[in-house]
């Protein structure tokens, strides 16, 4: 009997890893989504390095400390990327404020799914009167674009780094409600859910071993992508002065520093918006590529 349960064990096992395999197979076969991926982690390994040398001070350099007989000053072997108009080195700024959004769009993302994926499984799982409260409240939110949304939550809560990531992560709690509420339509149908519901399988476990299983691709491909928006949207609620407080060398209140001097010494802006472009880009590319990596209709 041991044996046998050994035996399938190691075949689920096998199996296991022969899906991951495949995925990653059909993944790596997609050139962009990769370019998007290696920069993502390179990107990664300099936000925790950055954060660390912000605290710690490895470098000895002070992305906050100002050096006004140094103001203004282009692109140069002293400064990669320039100063801005407090003197301040433009490169470690960037890097210092790399952890913050990256940091915050994570942590929002992570709160928007936690909320959201639930309240989507509930409404798709048992309908009815359940099914229509939490989707016409998601209706209500989704009646208002995710920026102006958030928008209008951060200047309730006031600015801060803890108030910018709650409200971009109510922004979109109706994407992730409504994406796994249909996924959890579609499985709830299928003929293994009504055996196992038959056997006498209690909702929770039905639930949380066959139905969350099955509706991880969607919930993967939706976090990716909103976390491009999301970067955008702490980027732009600091820009208006509402996210991020200076002198926290956030990217999008960098930008919001650099536009009286946009003629004067463009690089002030030009570096923060690039990285910007960049993270996004490499958030959308890694994105389409695990759509269609999880696309079901892709494997043989």
């Amino acid at each position: 009997m041991s044996q046998n349960n050994g035996y399938q064990d190691m075949t689920s096992t096998q199996l296991l890893m022969k899906n991951i395999k495949e995925f990653f197979g059909r993944l790596n076969k997609n050139k962009a989504a990769m370019v998007g991926f290696y920069v993502l982690v390179i990107l990664f390994f300099i936000a925790v390095f950055g954060y660390l040398d912000a605290r710690f001070g490895w470098l000895g350099i002070s992305s906050t400390k100002t050096n006004l007989t140094a103001r203004l000053e282009g692109p140069s072997a002293e400064f990669l990327f320039g100063t801005d108009h407090m003197g301040r080195d433009i490169l470690y700024r960037i890097f210092h404020g790399m952890h913050i959004t990256l940091g915050v769009g994570f942590a929002a993302t992570f709160l928007a799914a936690l909320v959201g994926v639930p309240l989507g499984i509930l409404a798709g799982y048992y309908g009815k009167w359940i099914d229509s409260i939490i989707m016409r409240i998601m209706d209500v939110l989704l009646a208002f674009p995710g920026i102006l949304l958030a928008l209008f939550i951060v200047s309730i809560l006031g600015g801060s780094t803890i108030n910018v990531t709650i409200a971009v992560a109510i922004s979109a709690v109706p994407q992730f409600a409504r994406i796994v509420r249909g996924s959890t339509l579609t499985t709830k149908n299928l003929e293994y859910i009504d055996a196992i519901r038959a056997l006498g399988a209690k909702d929770f476990k039905i639930i949380f071993q066959h139905i969350l299983p099955n509706i991880m691709s969607p919930i993967i491909v939706n976090t990716s992508i909103f976390l491009a928006s999301a970067v955008l949207s702490i980027a732009g609620l600091s820009f208006l002065g509402l996210g991020v407080q200076p002198p926290i060398p956030e990217w999008g209140a960098m930008l919001n520093d650099g536009r009286n001097y946009m003629y004067q010494a463009g690089h002030i802006t030009f570096f923060p918006g690039m990285m910007i472009v960049i993270v996004v880009l490499a958030f959308n590319l890694l994105g389409d590529g695990l759509r269609d990596a999880l696309d079901p209709k892709l494997k043989n």
